[in-house]
């Protein structure tokens, strides 16, 4: 069950990127904000 709905979410995230749908764009560039500063916040706080 849980295999199938990651499955479904994947689908729809990758058509989401394939396809040039305003709302689409502007989710997948929030999720890289999100990842750079996640990972700017990981690289200060070791330093």
């Amino acid at each position: 069950m849980l295999e199938t709905i990651a499955l479904v979410l994947i689908i729809l995230w990758i058509l989401g990127l394939v396809s040039s749908t305003t709302m689409g764009g502007f989710i997948h560039l929030l999720l890289v904000i999100a990842l750079i500063v996640i990972v700017l916040r990981v690289i200060q706080g070791r330093g």
